[in-house]
């Protein structure tokens, strides 16, 4: 029998080339609504800092405004670079946020800082705090859970509201931590596919069943962008291509325009470093996407895909929603998949 695995959306917010970031906060909220529209499951936005192409570093505020311009899409983090906060903020902060908005809020927790050292410093963070990142996370969600009555400082709001937390990563780390506390597990395939099949191995068998979850559950991340034709589709991929060459230079800047001369942008080299690094990426029209997306759900069986596409071009973000046939994608169990 065919699984039904829905679609959500990973959001960067982004700024593009020659535009206040106000504009980009305006066209963020469309991409959110246009996500609804379409009946995608989750909207997420990630953390990021001292990168001028994106919005989102102060990610549970545009939440909040994304949650007010909404009614029923789920919202959250993908997420919040928890060694940059202390557990206590971030359970406040997402306990407001469902104050507000019910249970529509998810909290994404990545141990990566999401942004360079110096940067890092001036949050008034060192490098070494990452590796607190296990027990930080019990931590909040001991300030979300419901055995907090007799402790000295809980979270207000936080407290009870039992937020759903996940574990993003892309490696081992992060899958053997979510299987160890029993929670679901989102691999960041969409930039750092490397190990990809071993993380969700290791995360299906190690897996602990707690109280938060009963089995295990994994989301995988890609890049897709639909358009009427795969010309358009590729052309406007380049924004994206051109930002992973810059942010591999260490040159910062807006989302690029698109171009139709890669080859004058990025060395032999680099494009295969692109290349790699966006290997799940699901570009073109519906009739090119869709069999290679449904091919690439029945090798790996999530039960879950977020999508994004941080691209120069808007109205091209709004078309590859559009475009999205199904918010589902049904595919056949792995055995199937074999005898057939």
């Amino acid at each position: 029998m065919n699984k039904a695995i829905p679609l959500s959306f990973l959001d960067l917010a982004p700024v593009p080339e020659g535009k206040p970031i106000a504009e980009g906060v305006i066209q963020t909220v469309e991409i959110a609504k246009q996500a609804e529209k379409t009946g995608l499951n989750r909207y997420w936005m990630a953390e990021h800092h001292n990168m001028p192409g994106i919005a989102s570093a102060a990610t549970s505020v545009l939440l909040s405004h994304i949650g007010s311009q909404t009614k029923s899409i789920r919202i959250g983090s993908g997420g919040v670079m928890l060694p940059n906060h202390a557990p206590l903020i971030i359970a406040e902060q997402f306990g407001t946020l469902q104050a507000l908005y019910g249970d529509r809020i998810d909290l994404g927790l990545g141990r990566a800082p999401g942004t360079d050292g110096a940067t890092f410093q001036a949050l008034r963070r060192q490098m070494k705090d990452a590796e607190r990142f296990p027990q930080d996370v019990q931590e909040l969600m001991y300030f979300l859970g419901t055995d907090t009555d007799s402790s000295p400082v809980q979270a207000f709001p936080g407290a009870k509201s039992q937020v759903p937390i996940w574990i993003l990563g892309s490696s081992l780390f992060g899958a053997t931590l979510a299987a160890h506390l029993g929670l679901p597990y989102v691999f960041a395939s969409h930039f750092s596919p490397q190990m990809l099949t071993q993380a969700i191995s290791t995360y299906r068998e190690q897996f602990k069943p707690s109280v938060y979850l009963d089995k295990p559950y994994v989301m995988l991340a890609a890049n897709l962008l639909l358009a009427d034709d795969d010309a358009t589709a590729e052309y406007h991929f380049t924004s994206t291509q051109q930002s992973f060459v810059r942010l591999r230079r260490g040159e910062t800047g807006q989302i690029p325009k698109p171009t139709h001369d890669m080859d004058s942008v990025w060395s032999q080299s680099e494009k295969m470093m692109v290349d790699n690094a966006l290997s799940v990426s699901f570009v073109g029209s519906v009739a090119t996407v869709k069999p290679k997306l449904a091919a690439f759900m029945a090798t790996h069986q999530p039960d879950e895909m977020i999508i994004t596409a941080n691209i120069y071009d808007q109205a091209a973000r709004v078309r590859s929603l559009e475009l999205i046939p199904n918010p589902t994608i049904k595919v056949a169990p792995k055995h199937e998949q074999l005898t057939t």
